[in-house]
């Protein structure tokens, strides 16, 4: 559907305006401390949060923040199958293939509970649930269309499992003394556990080359989940009691045209269809365009209900990773990986 842009222009300009500001923001980070501690893309929410608190944005700016939030963020799940080569998934074998899938259904259910069990709400517990368990802020970002979470969930869930984010991959380099974790132990660890492809590189980067290079191909397998569990939640979200509006017939009802996307520019990516130097633009336009609509939902959200939510977000956040780790951990002494 093509916008009017009339009517969204200014809210775009605003929310690219505050990608800008993030931006530098995280490019000030790097240049004091060696590497981003807060990413741009939280920066972003943070900054679109702190405007809302003091200015509610009006008709004039609403049609181009929804815009930025719905369809820019589908239009970069999109981009984000360019990341995924068969080739590159299956070079780390079977076992850890499954293994990696098996990982994010337990993480999803022990997830899931774990928020249910602290009172979260049902939507936002499968928000956290599937950020937690394949890709943080991207999960959240393509399951929540599907479910019809509102502008308060998805931000309160990609705030929390972001910052959290940050505090992993600080934190994820003890694990190596702790249980004595080779470097490809390491970046296992790392793919199965850390939310984002770029987070990854900065917990694996500071190790090795071997740790960089495992982490990253778990990770994307990891992502990879994503299209299942998306198709999952579209057939069964009724029985969920997450449907949104009455249902219509057709393919692309029960699988949304952002993640049919995506599974056609992986299947072009695997088969060499996609010139190698557009896959840095690609990506990149995916970050630039994820940041865009992370603005648009730090300006939706009313921090009355986050405060509300937000302790008991943080502790099912938490525990859900600890649980993550722990499976995670259990995998790689089963399978022996050395």
């Amino acid at each position: 559907m093509i916008p009017d842009f009339k009517r969204t222009l200014p809210g775009i300009a605003l929310c690219v305006g505050l990608t800008a500001v993030a931006k530098l923001l995280e490019q000030a980070e790097v240049n004091a401390f060696g590497q981003p501690y807060l990413e741009g893309l939280v920066i972003a929410i943070l900054l679109g949060v702190a405007i809302r608190t003091v200015w509610k944005p009006g008709p004039m700016w609403t049609g181009g923040i929804g815009f930025s939030a719905k369809t820019l963020l589908e239009i970069a799940v999109v981009l984000l199958g360019g990341s995924i080569s068969a080739g590159t998934v299956w070079a780390l074998g079977p076992f850890l293939l499954i293994g990696i899938a098996l990982i994010v259904a337990l993480a999803i259910a022990s997830s899931y509970l774990i928020c249910r069990a602290m009172g979260l709400p049902l939507r936002m517990s499968i928000l956290v649930a599937c950020g937690n368990s394949i890709c943080g802020n991207s999960a959240i970002a393509a399951v929540a269309p599907i479910i019809g979470a509102d502008a308060d969930d998805i931000a309160s869930s990609i705030a929390f499992t972001a910052i959290l984010g940050v505090v992993v991959v600080l934190g994820l380099p003890l694990f190596i003394p702790l249980l004595a974790l080779t470097e490809t132990q390491y970046g296992v660890l790392a793919g199965l556990t850390v939310y984002a492809v770029p987070q990854v590189l900065a917990a694996t980067v500071p190790i090795s080359a071997v740790s960089a290079q495992l982490g990253t191909l778990v990770k994307l397998v990891r992502v990879l989940m994503l299209g299942p569990v998306v198709v999952l939640l579209s057939l069964f979200r009724s029985r969920l009691g997450v449907a949104g509006p009455a249902p219509r017939p057709g393919l692309l009802y029960l699988i949304p045209w952002f993640i049919i996307g995506f599974l056609v520019l992986a299947t072009a990516r695997s088969g060499g269809l996609i010139p190698y130097p557009l896959l840095g633009p690609i990506m990149t336009s995916a970050k630039v365009l994820t940041v865009i609509s992370m603005a648009a939902l730090g300006l939706g959200v009313d921090l009355r209900i986050v405060g509300r939510v937000g302790g008991r977000v943080t502790v099912a956040v938490v525990v859900s990773l600890l649980v993550l780790i722990a499976i995670s951990i259990a995998l790689i002494r089963l399978l022996r990986i050395a």
